[in-house]
Order: structure tokens, then sequence, then C-alpha cells
């Protein structure tokens, strides 16, 4: 058999790594990487770009360090019983490959996943001699996310916490049901125990604040787990208590959500149709209200009917219009937290309104220079000089799609 190209092998490993949306840089200490500037590529194979919290445009080399897998999850195209082109990475080509893109500013980090061979700890072990290269013998001061296997050993993932700046462990489903039917050879309890141990890792390596010897960085950036959408029967209701739990139970940076794509030759246990991606998009906004606006889940649920979100409108202005009783809300009295409610609020504008009015009472123009639009927040707001006439219903809020042409094929 002809031996594969590198090009070739990254062509086939970057693709693969596309269904792994757990991919971001954000909340990690900057390293030194941030001192030398330079611009991502928009184009090329492997390189995604992942968005930081404060809207810059990080380019990462994603890739798969291979997609041979002894597993046979029924939803991924990578499944030992999948007629899909294999390819495998050696360490030195990852490295290789690392080194050349970031020295070329056409990146800055690496995201690496695999698929399982031999075994979980032979995989870990590779993927670890990775990062330590990168980190011990390159100097490579970029970023770097390592998509952990849960049952690995303990002291394997630990090394990598050493060096990565994230791990992450997929959860893959909502329930632990749908797991052990779409991916009998995963545990749902290995799962969870490599994240609460992992939780305990990073905690124990923050130290305290008034120790002299800090100890060494682990996952300064936390780590995030992907929920396959779509994929099963679970309810949005069902997504979301299990993110409200990660979240909770294990601290986890953030939960990816990521939309069911059909694969080839698939399984009649899988859905024919992808589920529509506005439901993807709407779990990520329900996603937000529970970390940053003071949302609970069965708040946010509340809004939709049946334990799915309303597709058609975002899920705060779903459960504003259920709960019109409270509004509309006066912007030079209300609290922190009912300001956060108001539909066409983020926490920055909130934010500036609370800072504003200890200084000067608020008019409608004063809200509308201090959120930059006032269309969405006009219904739901009273300021000394406006009160909503009637309060607005659905019908009114809601802009209609545009028609579409029938298609008679």
């Amino acid at each position: 058999m002809a031996q594969m190209t590198l090009k070739t092998k990254l062509a086939i490993l970057s693709d693969a790594a596309k269904y792994d949306a757990s991919c971001a840089s954000s909340g990690t200490a900057k390293r030194d990487s941030t001192k030398t500037g330079g611009i991502g590529s928009t184009e090329g194979s492997g390189i995604c770009h992942a968005y930081a919290p404060d809207g810059r445009c990080i380019s990462l080399l994603k890739i798969l360090m291979t997609n041979f897998c002894v597993y046979d999850c029924v939803y991924c195209v990578n499944r030992s019983s999948s007629n899909v082109q294999r390819a495998r990475f050696t360490v030195e080509e990852v490295v290789k490959l690392t080194m050349e893109f970031y020295k070329r500013n056409y990146i800055e980090g690496l995201f690496l996943s695999s698929g399982i061979i031999r075994s979980s700890d032979y995989t870990m072990e590779e993927m670890v001699r990775i990062a330590r290269k990168l980190r011990m013998e390159e100097n490579f001061a970029g970023y770097i996310h390592l998509k952990t296997i849960p049952d690995a050993s303990a002291k394997l993932i630990e090394e990598a916490g050493l060096f990565a700046d994230r791990l992450s462990i997929n959860i893959e489903l909502p329930t632990d049901i749908g797991l052990e039917t779409l991916a009998p050879e995963k545990n749902p309890r290995d799962i969870k125990r490599s994240m609460g141990h992992l939780r305990l890792k990073i905690d124990e390596h923050k130290g305290e604040a008034r120790d002299r010897a800090k100890p060494p960085k682990f996952a300064p950036g936390g780590q995030s787990t992907q929920m396959i959408v779509g994929a099963d029967a679970a309810s949005d209701d069902d997504i979301l208590g299990r993110s409200e739990n990660l979240y909770g139970n294990y601290r986890l940076r953030r939960v990816y959500y990521s939309a069911f794509s059909p694969i080839p030759d698939s399984s009649s246990a899988l859905p024919l149709a992808k589920p529509p991606l506005m439901r993807e998009h709407r779990l990520y906004q329900a996603d937000w209200l529970m970390r940053f606006y003071g949302f609970e889940r069965d708040e946010i649920v509340s809004g939709g009917e049946g334990g799915m979100l309303d597709l058609a409108i975002d899920p705060k202005l779903a459960w504003a219009l259920k709960n019109r009783g409270r509004f509309p809300v006066d912007v030079n009295r209300a609290d922190r937290e009912m300001l956060l409610r108001v539909p066409g609020l983020g926490t920055k504008s909130v934010d500036r309104i609370l800072s504003t009015r200890r200084h000067r009472s608020l008019r409608l123009d004063d809200v509308k220079r201090l959120c930059g639009s006032i269309e969405k927040v006009r219904p739901f707001v009273e300021a000394i000089d406006w009160t909503p006439a009637r309060l607005d219903g659905r019908e009114t809020l809601v802009k209609k799609p545009p028609a579409q042409q029938l298609s008679l094929f």
C-alpha cells in the first residue's frame, strides 16, 4: 500500500475533526505568544476559528491524531464499522505541522483529538507525548486544547493538564440511556468520574491566595464538553438539565452543542434528517441565559412547549411573553436582576444603565444611547418620558419569516 503524504493525512484528519464543536480558546491565561502579534489565515486544511469573550478571532490547527477507532458509536462517522478513508499522524508529524503553521502565523494554537487506537491509555499517552514535546522541546508558547479520553488512567490525564491550556471530555449525549443505546462501549460513569477528577485537579492547582509557592499551572482554561443535539429523543429540557448539572457539579467552563449530522451507512436507530440548526442556536442562547443572566432552566424551558424551546423567537423574549405581568420594567428603579430579564438588554447595557442612573434619571433616548438599539427594549421598559401604551403580544413582537415559493419537486 502506498504511503500517504503529510498533506493527504492533513486533509483526512482535519475533515474528520470538523464534527467536534468544543473548540475554543477563551478563558485561559495568555502565554508569551501574545507578544508576537500576527494574523490568522482564513483558509487551509485544519485551520478553524474560535472566538474569545472579548471578540478576538483565534486561529487553531484542529485535527485528529487518527480517525482509526476501536469503538463503534452509532452516531460517529469514524466508528470502527464505518467505511471511511483512515489515516494516522505520528507524534513527530503533529509537532512539525503545529510548529510550521505557528511560525508562519497561520495559527495561534492546537486543538487535538483522536479516535481510540489499541487502548485508551495508549492513545492518551501519544497525545500527551505531543503536548510534552511541543512545550519542552519546541518551546511552544501557543494555546493547546486536548480532548481527553474518559477511561484513560488518571496519571495520564493529570500529565496532560500540565501541558495543555484546556482539557475536554465529550459527554456525547444528553442522557445516560441515550449514550448506552448509541455508544454501548462508553460508560457514562467513566465520563462523570473523569470530569470530577479533572475538577479536583484544577482546584488543587489553583492554590490559595496566601501561598508563596504557587503550584504549576494545570489546564488554566478549565474543562469543556460537547453534546450532540437531535441524535436521540432527548428534549431541550433534558439537554439543558444536563448542562445545568455539569456547570454546577463539575464547574465546566463551557458546554458546546452540536446539531446531529446524518452520516453515510448510518444505523436505523438514528434519525433520517438532521435537526434544524436553529435548535442548536436556541440552546446556546438558553445556555447563555443560565450562565450570565440569572435564569433557571425551568424558567427558560417554560417559554416553549413540551420541553422544547420556541424556534421562532429567542428564549428570553419567549419567557418575557409568558410573563407579561412583570413588565414594563422601570429602568430608573429596577434592580440588576430584573433589568437582565428585559429582551434586548445585555449585561454590558445593564451595567451602563445602572452606572448612569446614579447621576440622573433616564429618558428613552438615554436608554437607546446606552443600549445601541431600542426596538426590542421599548415594549418592555418605562422611563421618565415613556410608558408603553399597551402590552404588545406575540403577533406584534415576532417577525414573520419571508414568504417562500413552494417547490413541486
